[in-house]
């Protein structure tokens, strides 16, 4: 081989193992970047919907002539005692409760496998596509619970990360509560001159709409948790207290979430009492959920976002595709905000038309 082809040839693997290595350095910096984004991106998320939540009470204390620093300062006070009642009833029972769970996960694994034997044994006599549904089902449910024990490391972390937000979130939130009005006329003066009244409407608009959203489902997730924590404890099912606020939490993913949230009653019913404590948790979330959609949201969410379930159903669809549980959640609020910007766009055309 000629001298220079054998130069350019070395020099070709050089440059490309150059190009990988710098994009292996690339690719590790983006994570890190996106790490850091993806903490201030959930301390925002978090911090706009306690803001939503607080800003009522913050608002009658300031219709009432109380300086809104010191209004804010009032409802913090307030919730800090609220808070600490909770903590010193309820996280003992927690902590109990987590320590028995934790105890009994060996004894729940082999009763679950028993469960799944038995059920193996049996759906030979379903259709082909029916018995390889049930086994993926069932595979992954027996790997969810065997891998549950060796989670210890993603909780410490994540105990870290609420442990810096909670030092953070209520600078964050004291500010959103206090120039809540200051910063939307910021958002309204960097718009264009004439469109400034059309910004001024939609960001008024997408600020009623999420704001009745989240505190909406904050009270039915509240309501739902609470009546579920009830209902288990009337049935004696143990570990009510988690499985009731499980259920709560999970609320917050409409149609999904009462599946999600019954799931590991389902497993506690029937790996420590069988069939019959499994029904008694199916009729109480039957109660539970007839409770919700009969009573509850109604009452309080009524009709604030407005949107065909079809769409929410397509919006949750994408959602958890594109960004598992976090999409879930977010779905529904962002599909609201799309109608709002996109009813607002339609009236300023309908305007400009005339």
């Amino acid at each position: 081989m000629p001298m220079g082809r054998y130069a350019r040839t070395m020099m070709s693997i050089a440059l490309t193992l150059t190009c990988i290595y710098l994009v292996g350095l690339l690719r590790s910096l983006f994570l890190d970047i996106w790490g850091v984004l993806s903490s201030l991106f959930y301390t925002f998320l978090a911090s706009l919907i306690i803001t939503y939540i607080l800003q009522p009470a913050v608002d009658v204390l300031h219709r009432r002539r109380v300086p809104r620093s010191a209004a804010i300062l009032i409802v913090y006070a307030v919730i800090a005692a609220i808070l600490a009642v909770v903590v010193l009833n309820l996280i003992p029972v927690i902590s109990r409760q987590i320590a028995q769970l934790s105890s009994s996960l060996p004894a729940i694994t082999a009763e679950l496998s028993r469960w799944i034997d038995m059920i193996n044994s049996r759906k030979t006599y379903l259709p082909n596509a029916v018995r390889t549904g049930i086994e993926n089902a069932l595979n992954q449910l027996e790997h969810r619970v065997e891998v549950a024990p060796t989670g210890l490391f993603s909780v410490v972390t994540s105990t870290l990360n609420a442990i810096f937000m909670a030092f953070v979130v209520p600078f964050l939130v004291f500010y959103m509560l206090k120039d809540a009005k200051a910063i939307g006329r910021g958002m309204v003066r960097m718009a264009p001159a004439k469109y400034k009244h059309r910004v001024r409407l939609v960001l008024r608009a997408i600020d009623d709409t999420l704001g009745g959203y989240v505190r909406g489902q904050f009270l039915i997730m509240l309501a739902v948790g609470l009546l579920s924590f009830i209902g288990y404890l009337i049935i004696r099912l143990p570990y009510a207290l988690l499985l009731g606020a499980f259920l709560g939490f999970a609320d917050i993913i409409p149609y999904l979430g009462p599946i999600i949230g019954i799931a590991p009653a389902v497993i506690i019913a029937l790996t420590t009492s069988g069939w019959p404590m499994l029904v008694k948790v199916v009729i109480v979330n039957i109660a539970v959920q007839q409770i919700e959609g009969n009573i509850l949201s109604p009452q309080i969410m009524g009709r604030t976002l407005h949107l065909h379930p079809m769409a929410i159903v397509a919006a949750l669809i994408v959602g958890g595709e594109a960004g598992g549980i976090l999409g879930l959640i977010l779905a529904v609020p962002a599909l609201a905000v799309c109608k709002v910007v996109w009813t607002q766009w339609r009236e300023a055309r309908s305007h400009a038309a005339h």
